[in-house]
């Protein structure tokens, strides 16, 4: 019986470009916006105890878990980057042997990785600074949402960049919307409902988890779909698909591990923020940590756009479809960018409004207000130098988005924080980022004008006159 494909090839082949990443784009973009309010979740409701100690602990446990969302990527955009770029081959058997080696890959790294927390806990959350009074707290929520809710974590993030990654970018978007709704719902439910006054964090650690296992259920369930409607899914847990080629594996590390650096680097770049105000006074601190919260939308929307357009990117760049590949780069550029013009002009009229969103104090308003329509003035710079990054992982070239990634954050950004806050203080800090990036862009342009893609015309000419044919 002749099986149906189940990844969507009218997508990356013949529906009009606009469409397609209208297709692509929207459901991970909402997806994004989505997981941006549900991290907030947690520390919103958890701060609704008034309880400090409550809120330190759950603010500790975030570097560790920014870290699972890191060991995700490694295995699920390394993946999903080869796997569309495989099914432009025409490979679609390697693709299926890739998608199984990513998909164990996740499990195994996040069980490591589980596993080192639940019997390294004590020693680990003292590192981050967990003390007497918060000690218990932080375990709490590590055990729910480290310990017993890394796999499921890990596990969802891999499998929505590996379903997107065959033009499934619906279903993909839908399970991380999933989870993220729920957890919205269930924290107040077990915080302030089930569980009794004193396990508030432990509550929100609960729904966390839960909402994750769902999410990973979901997606179970798209599986199993996918596979009854096509007979043979391109994305399988079955070892029966074979082992991918020796050269298939170094594919996946070489995106996978340039993607998770690049995010550990992100999140140390907020974290050298915090400390270098820590040094002015508290409202700097409680201001700049609402504009980064803030600053994140357009820059989420940013990211799915990107995440989106990689597997277009990536499908044609192997199938040698130029036009169409540098369609779609073009059009997701542009609608980036309009997008973070339009985010400068909202956050430079709206900026106060914004920030008593998050707090009432007329003091921190005010100076957050004049740091967000500083930062905001970055958001194009920012979105062009991921974006680049997004196109080089797309065309399998790990080494040159490592490279960009280690000059933007450990060459261009963090030493500007020192630096301008040497010479100009607190609003140097603030001004680092527009500063930084303008050098970052420029240094982009260069390496993909220098690096990117090379095409055969005379090839590329007898292909399409054959198409044409």
């Amino acid at each position: 019986m002749k099986t149906k494909p189940d990844n969507k090839t009218e997508v990356f082949e013949t529906l009009p470009i606009p469409r397609a990443l209208r297709v692509m784009i929207f459901p991970a973009v909402i997806s994004q916006l989505i997981v941006l309010i549900y991290n907030m979740a947690d520390t919103f409701y958890v701060g609704q105890t008034n309880n400090p100690y409550m809120v330190a602990a759950t603010s500790l446990i975030l570097p560790v878990f920014n870290i699972t969302l890191c060991l995700a990527g490694l295995a699920g955009v390394g993946g999903g980057a080869l796997i569309s770029r495989l099914l432009g081959e025409r490979r679609e058997d390697e693709a299926r042997r890739v998608s199984a080696f990513s998909l164990y890959l996740g499990i195994l790294i996040a069980a490591v990785f589980s596993i080192g927390m639940g019997v390294f806990m004590r020693p680990l959350l003292e590192l981050l600074g967990a003390g007497e009074n918060t000690y218990e707290y932080a375990s709490q929520y590590a055990l729910c949402v480290i310990v017993a809710g890394g796999i499921p974590t890990v596990l969802s993030n891999v499998l929505s960049n590996l379903i997107r990654s065959i033009g499934r970018s619906k279903e993909a978007g839908a399970g991380i919307i999933l989870g993220g709704v729920l957890n919205i719902i269930l924290d107040p439910l077990f915080m302030f409902v089930l569980l009794p006054d004193g396990y508030e964090v432990l509550g929100a650690g609960i729904a966390t988890c839960l909402s994750n296992c769902i999410a990973c259920m979901f997606f179970f369930f798209v599986l199993f779909r996918m596979g009854r409607q096509s007979g043979q899914s391109t994305i399988t847990f079955s070892l029966r698909a074979g082992k991918p080629q020796k050269e298939s594996v170094t594919a996946v590390f070489a995106v996978g591990i340039p993607s998770a650096i690049a995010t550990l680097l992100f999140d140390l770049d907020y974290v050298v923020i915090d400390k270098l105000m820590v040094s002015y006074h508290d409202l700097a601190l409680a201001a700049v940590g609402i504009v980064l919260k803030v600053e994140r939308f357009p820059l989420n929307v940013g990211i799915g756009i990107c995440q989106g357009m990689m597997p277009l990117v990536a499908y044609n760049y192997a199938a040698k479809n130029r036009k169409r590949m540098e369609d779609t780069v073009r059009l997701s550029r542009m609608t980036g960018l309009v997008i973070a013009g339009i985010s400068i002009i909202l956050y430079e009229i709206f900026a106060a409004q914004f920030i008593r969103i998050f707090i009432s104090d007329a003091q921190t308003i005010d100076l957050a207000t004049n740091f967000l329509r500083i930062r905001v003035l970055a958001t194009p710079l920012m979105f062009l130098s991921f974006f680049t990054v997004y196109l080089f992982q797309a065309f399998g070239k790990g080494k040159i988005s490592l490279f960009l990634g280690v000059m933007r954050w450990l060459v261009f950004n963090i030493p500007m924080l020192f630096i301008l806050n040497g010479i100009f203080g607190m609003y140097g800090i603030v001004w680092s980022q527009v500063t930084a990036d303008i050098l970052t862009v420029a240094l982009s342009f260069y390496v993909y004008h220098r690096f990117g893609p090379r095409w055969d015309d005379e090839k590329e000419r007898h292909r399409m006159k054959k198409n044409i044919r």
